[in-house]
């Protein structure tokens, strides 16, 4: 298209010699965008695991991870070639427009604005990994509405056409449709959208100002671009905060970012994650194992490198887990045991932190894990471990609640010694056993509880007598019997201990429990001469 005068006529109106006039910041960024994606097809199917390589809106890298910087990358990042050739046809017909009526670096501004804001409202309000350069075009088609009304007499025909009264209703027709269709990140949409009418309103043609001092406009870009700097880190760091995770049945309460959500893990009944999928995936999981017997958790942590951790883990033939420990550890101030390793995976390795706490007959197995490429990721799990607590489970509290509610009963109080020993705190069980005891004496397995509860709270012989006790009321009874051979191993006497449980097998031979606990303790114990036994020293 050329004016009377002979020479080309940009969009705008504006007669000048050819390629001064082309919209060369709009070709540039159309020629960056197809560069970008021939890069990343070139690599493979640009999957949801890609997407996150590459540097796509990622919530979580972002607010927790310390990767900002996606909210730049994302724009420049498209799925298919039918994804970035529909974004750059709109961006290339609506830009050279604008560009064209605008300074450069005013039309850039409005570019980098609308990018910016496409990005943090779609950390805002949407979950989902997000790429495209959708947001700085919805953007641009903002800008040309606020031309298009605040501007309109210094627009050539062919703009005042494309900023003409249907383009706001065209608009509102793609956000609908976008609105109702899967896969589409319409928050961006609109944040660019709002951005470019934003941002609209204080741009001004160049006809109307052709002799602005440079410092003016470049104080008006500055500003736009600062501008939507501060609500781009105001939305990373809203979306930063953290909350508390109480889990009242095993009594765990775990700081975590407020992204996370609940499902499923292999490593506990209880689980939380960043919510990708594969990279960049973050993990939190626990459950209360019950051991039947107090220990330091030691045995629990070997099994979980034998079979959470064996060799079937990373696959047949796959690179080796390699794991350390158990070492020495501390988690809410109690003493536990942690093991760590690095898992091997087609996303790469993942870190790997198991804390096992004892508490009881009970140890508390918590599982953080977090992908060696977001070291990142290593400071909030520091966070998780140092502010995580072990509370009351919820059989505790209801056992605690009952008896409140039933005062002088002996179930009540029985159920309340037995829940107390079995999570750690055999001294506090002991009163309430005796009153069930005094209650009803004729329960062997309160009693059983009571001496139980005295031997872990290192009364051994005021246990002795409980467990005598327990088997003149039950002397078939297998937990009495056991009773009396925990007296022995309390004392010391390892052989006596098998000579009492030989003569509790003999009465329940089929009784499980004691067929086991024989097993175990013949292992330490040797037979001697003349048919005793002696203790084996390793």
């Amino acid at each position: 298209m050329t004016s009377p005068s002979g020479g080309t006529l940009v969009p705008d109106g504006t007669p000048g010699g050819g390629w001064k006039h082309l919209p060369w910041v709009t070709l540039g960024v159309v020629l960056v965008q197809f560069g970008v994606y021939a890069w990343t097809a070139a690599a493979g199917p640009l999957d949801v695991d890609a997407m996150v390589r590459w540097g796509a809106k990622v919530g979580p890298l972002m607010t927790e991870a310390g990767q900002p910087w996606r909210l730049v990358t994302a724009n420049f990042l498209h799925r298919d070639l039918a994804h970035v050739g529909l974004n750059m046809l709109v961006l290339l017909a609506v830009g050279w427009v604008l560009e064209g009526a605008w300074r450069r670096l005013d039309y850039a501004a409005l570019l980098v604005a609308s990018g910016l804001a496409t990005m943090t409202a779609s950390l805002i309000w949407a979950e989902e990994v997000s790429v495209g350069a959708s947001g700085m075009a919805y953007g641009c088609v903002g800008g040309l509405i606020v031309l298009g009304r605040r501007h309109r007499a210094v627009l050539s025909p062919l703009a005042r056409r494309m900023a003409g009264e249907g383009v706001l209703p065209t608009v509102l027709v793609f956000l609908w449709m976008g609105w109702t269709s899967v896969g589409v990140d319409n928050a961006g949409h609109l944040g660019g959208f709002l951005a470019g009418l934003w941002a609209g309103v204080f741009l001004v043609p160049r006809k109307l100002a052709p002799q602005e001092p440079r410092r003016v406009g470049l104080l008006r870009a500055g500003g736009l671009v600062g501008v939507a700097c501060v609500g781009a880190a105001l939305g990373v760091w809203g979306r930063s905060s953290w909350r508390v995770e109480r889990d009242g049945v095993f009594g765990v309460s775990v700081p975590m970012p407020q992204g996370w959500r609940q499902g499923a893990d292999r490593f506990g009944r209880v689980a939380f994650s960043n919510g990708l999928p594969g990279v960049g995936r973050a993990s939190f999981a626990a459950e209360a194992l019950d051991m039947g017997e107090p220990g330091d958790g030691e045995l629990q942590a070997r099994r979980f490198l034998e079979t959470a951790l064996g060799p079937r883990v990373s696959g047949p033939g796959g690179p080796p887990v390699r794991g350390q420990g158990p070492e020495p550890a501390r988690v809410n101030g109690r003493r536990a045991l942690l093991v760590r390793a690095e898992l091997p995976g087609p996303e790469g390795l993942t870190h790997l932190m198991a804390f096992f706490v004892p508490q009881g007959d009970f140890v508390y197995q918590l599982v953080f894990t977090w992908p060696e490429a977001f070291p990142g990721y290593a400071r909030v799990v520091e966070r998780m471990v140092a502010e995580l607590r072990l509370d009351e489970p919820a059989v505790l509290r209801e056992a605690r609640a009952r008896a409140l509610l039933v005062p002088g009963a002996g179930e009540p109080l029985h159920a309340l010694g037995t829940a107390l020993r079995r999570w750690g705190q055999p001294a506090q069980a002991v009163a309430p056993l005796e009153a069930a005891v005094k209650l009803s004496p004729s329960w062997v397995g309160t009693r059983v509880e009571l001496a139980r509860a005295l031997f872990e709270s290192g009364r051994v012989e005021e246990g002795c007598r409980a467990a005598e006790e327990a088997q003149v009321y039950g002397p078939t009874d297998a937990m009495a019997l056991e009773a009396g051979v925990r007296c022995e191993l309390a004392r010391g006497d390892a052989e006596g201990a098998l000579r009492r449980l030989e003569a509790a097998r003999r009465i329940a031979p089929l009784d499980s429990r004691l067929r086991a606990a024989e097993a175990a303790l013949r292992a330490t114990v040797d037979p001697g001469p003349s048919g005793g036994y002696k203790t084996r020293h390793p």
